[in-house]
């Protein structure tokens, strides 16, 4: 009896929340989170659900039971989330600007931006909190954190360093007032010198891991890019990319959308050969670009916002990475060569 009033009273945290779709077919709990979690095992989550450790609409469940719409599925544990329990390392961070309020960072690809679940260190986060005391958090207990970019893209994020200043970017960023420039690879000749793509984007229903576009009204939150072509590349286009809002994997699920893959994208399937010819030159020559560029062709290139204090409007712009503009050159050199 005492054993059970302890686990009872025992503090459990929430790892994990996901609230299905309204048109979600019924599907296991333990294939359900499979879908979510990366690095999961089948053989863990049904683990978690024998030891009372998975709740559907706070209810323990088996690993057998079968999700439905609106369902909130939740997984709780006895420790806290490897992200709450941050940890400072003295990682180089290039720090474009800083002052007391804000600081601007220029991440590299590779680096996530904050701990979850498989990166518990080495991130942005861990960086920032051993550069600056004392960071704010955001509604989420990120510190400092307003906005982000993925592990793959590479480019600028604005850091909040006070209370105000986290209060007065959000409420920028959720007003759509701050200014974001992107330049991005992607496959296929785009037919338009400009254009805008709108869809709302969420939880891809076929792939937990992507995002995906559904019509107005569905799924989703409202999604809006504008882009123009910086420059053609026989088989890919080099696109400059501005975001109206600002949706997880918004460029990479939006191009998709429109048959324009990002180049190098594995998520999206664009590590593949999506435009071309069957040629083995040119299957050779698109592996040496995948080599020189191993990850999505994407980078963060300009930020603005408006400054927390001084009320001036600030822009900053950042160099193209060296692996995005070595791709870049080669399929420049490939088109000129084709041509002649």
């Amino acid at each position: 009896m005492k054993e059970e009033e302890a686990l009872e009273n025992e503090e459990l945290y929430e790892h994990f929340k996901y609230t299905a779709h309204e048109g979600q077919e019924p599907l296991r709990v333990d294939k359900f989170l499979m879908n979510f979690i990366e690095n999961a095992t089948r053989n863990k989550i049904q683990l978690a659900a024998k030891a009372g450790n998975v709740l559907v609409n706070e209810i323990p469940v088996k690993s057998s039971y079968k999700v439905k719409g609106n369902d909130v599925v939740r997984v709780v544990l006895t420790y806290p989330p490897h992200e709450n329990l941050l940890v400072a390392e003295d990682i180089p961070i290039d720090i474009v600007y800083e002052d007391d309020d804000v600081m601007v960072v220029n991440k590299i690809a590779g680096m996530v931006v904050h701990p979850g679940h498989g990166n518990y260190s080495g991130t942005l986060v861990n960086g920032l909190i051993h550069h600056i005391e004392n960071l704010p958090t955001n509604s989420n207990e990120r510190p400092g954190l307003v906005h982000r970019i993925d592990k793959d893209t590479s480019g600028l994020l604005v850091v909040a360093k006070t209370e105000l200043a986290m209060a007065h970017l959000s409420k920028q960023f959720f007003d759509r007032t701050t200014e974001r420039l992107y330049y991005a690879l992607v496959w296929g000749n785009i037919d338009q010198e400009d254009g805008t793509i709108q869809g709302n984007i969420g939880r891809s229903l076929k792939n937990r891991l992507q995002m995906d576009v559904f019509p107005e009204g569905d799924f989703g939150k409202h999604a809006v890019t504008h882009y123009k072509v910086l420059e053609r590349f026989s088989y890919v286009t080099l696109v400059e990319c501005k975001l109206e809002t600002g949706r997880t994997h918004q460029i990479r699920a939006h191009f998709k959308h429109i048959g324009h893959t990002l180049f190098n994208d594995e998520r999206y399937g664009g590590e593949r050969i999506l435009k071309g010819t069957t040629f083995t030159k040119y299957k050779q020559f698109v592996d040496n670009c995948f080599k020189v560029l191993p990850r999505q062709a994407l980078h963060a290139k300009t930020l603005g916002f408006t400054h927390p204090t001084t009320g001036k409007f600030m822009q900053f712009n950042s160099e193209i990475p060296e692996d995005i503009r070595q791709c870049v050159e080669k399929w420049r050199n490939y088109t000129v060569n084709q041509n002649e």
